[in-house]
């Protein structure tokens, strides 16, 4: 089965004999951010068969192509085009992170499952303010409501959150008589920023809220949230990548240039559940401290270790399955993602009205 490669340390990736062929110099360090390095791909995994090569003292790993799903690059990394061509060729999605683990950009291979009618389907329900604000409020409806299914559980759990839950209950009104899109934007805003002062009492560990600060993350928990969301964003569009969706074509945030903001919509729905719930597990467990964190003049972001420990839980919690109620047979956290995009389809197509993913468990 397919799954993600996740890449932290130095070496050099090579496309050979139709696979992907890993070579790690001993002793390589992780360049420091803007320095000047030799044209080589800096890469690292955890699972790789591993040969070492007496004379040139590097280790080499095979990684094989039928194996890898994506692939996500943490540091800095160039490459040549063999490999692009053989990851286009196998429609494997590249993600890469910078230095301080803050997400860079991805690299998508052409679309192969492509549908005209599909596109001008969803271009249709862009272009009508009236489809377009129906699909952007049940993203937002249902984000709502599994935040509120977040605080009632930590409620049930002994921790004082109902006057955030009422607070939310009554923005969810300002919500649904939202006449536009900006509208609706800033009642969500108003929920997250109600969500988010709850926080403090959920978590048990010393890691302060105070505010929502992103571009850069100004503390380690905004630090741990904006890494939770890039990760996120990347699996979401990921799973696009194999429908029939075209990306770029969005109905909540405003269509860009140079973004995929469809994966920033239905990433939306699933923040609460596979993101934020996995914070505050890591937190109040103890597996992340502050030691994991680095902080300079005005922003925090993960060390390398931190990255790993988030990394290493994110995957699990991805492969974990559940028994979907319509299917009727046990699916992954990662496949809902998939299932969320097929219902999108059939939403924009006219064969069945969207609802988002709500948690039923």
């Amino acid at each position: 089965m397919q799954r993600p490669y996740y890449i932290f340390s130095p070496g050099r990736i090579r496309r050979q004999q139709n696979t992907l062929f890993f070579e790690k110099a001993e002793n390589a360090d992780q360049p420091e951010p803007n320095s000047e390095t030799e044209d080589e791909f800096i890469v690292d995994s955890i699972e790789f068969e591993a040969q070492r090569n007496e004379r040139d003292q590097v280790i080499k790993r095979v990684i094989p192509i039928e194996d890898v799903d994506s692939l996500y690059f943490f540091g800095e990394v160039t490459f040549n085009s063999k490999l692009v061509h053989l990851l286009a060729q196998q429609h494997i999605t590249a993600h890469f992170f910078n230095y301080y683990g803050f997400y860079s950009s991805s690299l998508v291979p052409r679309e192969y499952l492509l549908s005209g009618k599909v596109i001008v389907s969803q271009v249709q329900h862009y272009l009508d303010s009236a489809k377009r604000l129906a699909l952007a409020k049940e993203f937002i409806e249902a984000a709502a409501e599994n935040i509120l299914n977040n605080l009632r559980y930590y409620q049930n759990r002994g921790k004082d959150l109902q006057n955030g839950i009422d607070n939310i209950h009554k923005e969810m009104i300002t919500l649904n008589a939202a006449p536009n899109v900006d509208e609706l934007m800033a009642a969500e805003g108003r929920i997250r920023s109600i969500y988010y002062l709850c926080w403090d009492d959920i978590i048990d560990a010393d890691f302060p809220y105070e505010k929502r600060t992103r571009r850069p993350p100004e503390n380690a928990l905004n630090a741990l949230i904006s890494f939770g969301n890039s990760m996120l964003y990347t699996t979401t569009l990921g799973e696009i990548y194999h429908t029939q969706l075209n990306p770029t074509i969005s109905f909540l945030h405003e269509p860009g240039e140079r973004r995929f903001s469809l994966s920033l919509d239905m990433a939306e729905v699933f923040k609460p559940f596979l993101v934020d719930r996995l914070i505050f597990s890591l937190l109040n467990k103890g597996s992340i401290k502050k030691k994991h964190f680095e902080e300079k003049l005005n922003f925090c972001y993960l060390n390398e270790e931190g990255r790993k420990i988030f990394v290493e839980a994110y995957d699990e919690r991805m492969k974990t399955t559940v028994k979907h109620r319509s299917l009727g047979r046990n699916v992954s956290y990662r496949r809902l993602i998939r299932l969320e995009a097929y219902k999108l389809i059939k939403h924009v197509a006219g064969i069945k009205t969207y609802n988002a993913f709500r948690l039923w468990w």
